[in-house]
Parts: C-alpha cells; structure tokens; sequence
C-alpha cells in the first residue's frame, strides 16, 4: 500500500496537465480543454486571492497529504499527523466539487457547451485513492 501512495506523487503531476473540462462558446466552435494548472495560470492572470485557495486545494493539499503519508509508511513522522492530513485530503475533494459545481452552472446557463474530459476522471481517482490510503485501519 505504501507503494500505491507513493504512485500518486506521478499521478497528482499528470493530473494536473490533464485536461478537466472541454469548454466552448456554442457546440458550433472548437472546445478548449483546460487543466488545473491552464485554469491557475487564468486565474493568477485575474484573481489573485482565488487563485491561491484553488493552489492550495488542488496543489499543496494533495501533495503534502500524499508525503505525509508516506513518512508515516516508513516510520519517519507519528501517525498522530493523521487527523491533519486526513483534512488535507478534504480540501482537496472540494476541489473536485468546485470544478463539478462549474460544470453544472455553465451548462445551466445552456449558451456554453461544457464537458467533463478524462483528467478530471484521473484528477478525482487520485483524490478517492487518498482519502482511502488515509483511513486504512493499519494506519491508525
């Protein structure tokens, strides 16, 4: 298992660059594909403050509750840290919601055409198989 966790710090990189959503003005026009960091890179263009909670939740929170993991699997940090990365992992999902949340806005509004692509489907895998690794009961 301890392997499995470690897989996700290439996993969490390929996500990223991966493409979440297919958006476009009408069906009639080519969809841009965009991915956490083209969304991060517009947003750090516009919104700042934005722009840092959308890092922190689908960057650094994954991240570092992955490497927090791991240092408990090869006994380098107590698992009395699990409770903390246990809320990294939290912050993380919520960023899947926000970007399920778009989704739904957007083709509410019906002038823009909106799909989910395949990274968003990685992006999401990744972030289910953390919280599991978080709550093995070997771990606690």
């Amino acid at each position: 298992m301890k392997w499995l966790n470690l897989s996700l710090l290439i996993l969490f990189p390929l996500s990223w660059f991966a493409p979440l959503l297919r958006a476009g003005l009408l069906p009639l026009f080519g969809l841009d594909e965009i991915s956490v960091i083209t969304g991060l890179q517009s947003l750090w263009a516009s919104d700042v403050a934005l722009a840092l909670v959308v890092t922190v939740m689908a960057i650094v929170a994954p991240m570092a509750k992955t490497l927090g993991l791991a240092l408990i699997d090869f006994g380098l940090m107590s698992s009395r840290a699990l409770p903390g990365l246990r809320l990294l992992g939290k912050l993380a999902m919520a960023e899947v919601f926000l970007i399920a949340l778009y989704i739904v806005v957007v083709k509410g509004v019906g002038l823009a055409t909106v799909e989910a692509a395949w990274g968003l489907y990685l992006f999401t895998a990744c972030i289910l198989l953390s919280l599991f690794l978080s709550h093995r009961p070997d771990r606690s």
